[in-house]
């Protein structure tokens, strides 16, 4: 398991890949953050805090993160090394926590540069330091398990196809869903005391949640099992040959 980690990692840092994902992410929350005029612009909005790149990050993400895993099984397949893999003495499951560690590494690689902003933000503080570290720090935690929610759906996605294509926009599309699906349904109040229960099915209600700097167990205990129910149908994916 930890050589096909390393051997990931070491795909994702020896091509432009990993750097051309960092590189876009931070440029597109540097430019709402501090180019772009209207609300998310720190410097107009006058208060000390990274809203702008909690609310924007999910959406980034949302694309970046597909564009990342699509490769990962999907391109295995179809250069045939995939049954290679499968000869090597280790499980269908070590097999996609390896793939799954890797992308979530270059998740945290990802979002390491941004504390660049928190410490910027910090000192344009009045006073210094006027920031909610806290809340900050529980944004950032919601937004990790966000991101590791994308990787397995993502990861998931790669497995039932062996066309990056298709996989990418499988897993934009599944993400699209579990993010902002179940609330957009939840509001249309079809189901009367039921709309609350159908937006606790999506990702924005545990993440808005947890970005309010509020670290409940139960918020955290959804990503988790929404994280490994997608590993696990990963697994079956890939058992289904042995069928």
């Amino acid at each position: 398991m930890l050589a096909l980690y390393k051997k990931e990692i070491r795909s994702f840092l020896s091509s432009l890949i990993g750097y051309i994902v960092i590189a876009i992410f931070l440029l597109i929350i540097g430019l709402f953050m501090w180019i772009f005029p209207g609300e998310n612009n720190v410097l107009e909005m006058g208060y000390a805090d990274l809203n702008t790149l909690f609310f924007i990050a999910p959406w980034v993400f949302m694309f970046l993160i597909p564009a990342v895993t699509m490769r990962m099984f999907a391109e295995e397949k179809r250069n045939g090394t995939l049954e290679i893999i499968f000869t090597k003495p280790i499980s269908d499951l070590n097999i996609v926590s390896a793939k799954y560690f890797a992308g979530l590494t270059l998740v945290v690689l990802t979002l390491l540069p941004t504390l660049v902003f928190y410490f910027t933000i910090h000192d344009l503080g009045s006073p210094v330091g006027n920031i909610d570290t806290g809340g900050t720090i529980g944004s950032y935690i919601g937004l990790l398990l966000l991101a590791a929610s994308y990787v397995a759906i993502g990861l998931f996605a790669s497995s039932i196809s062996n066309n990056q294509i298709v996989s990418f926009l499988l897993a934009a599309i599944i993400s699209f869903f579990m993010y902002a699906g179940f609330a957009s349904i939840g509001e249309y109040n079809l189901l009367g005391s039921a709309d609350h229960i159908v937006k606790q099915f999506g990702i924005a209600e545990h993440y808005d949640s947890i970005s309010r700097g509020v670290l409940d167990t139960r918020d955290v205990v959804y990503f988790v099992a929404l994280i490994v129910v997608f590993i696990l149908f990963t697994k079956t994916v890939l058992g289904s040959r042995k069928w």
